[in-house]
């Protein structure tokens, strides 16, 4: 995966995350979009995500996915 510095992460927009109101789970890339959906699925499975929040975040990476960016 790419590495995404802090100084990267904060330059940014909502809009790249896949929680965005949050600051979680970047996607400024398509490397960082399936680890999104990776971490994601971790998260649901140990109680500390919703599946609704992963749904949310799924389909974002999805959508990224599926442009190629």
């Amino acid at each position: 995966m790419a590495v995404l510095s802090a100084k990267d992460r904060s330059r940014l927009k909502s809009s790249s995350f896949g929680l965005p109101a949050e600051g979680k789970y970047p996607m400024p890339d398509r490397s960082h979009a399936a680890n999104a959906k990776a971490r994601a699925s971790q998260q649901v499975k140990r109680g500390n995500l919703t599946p609704a929040e992963k749904k949310r975040i799924d389909a974002k990476a999805n959508a990224l996915l599926a442009r190629g960016k």
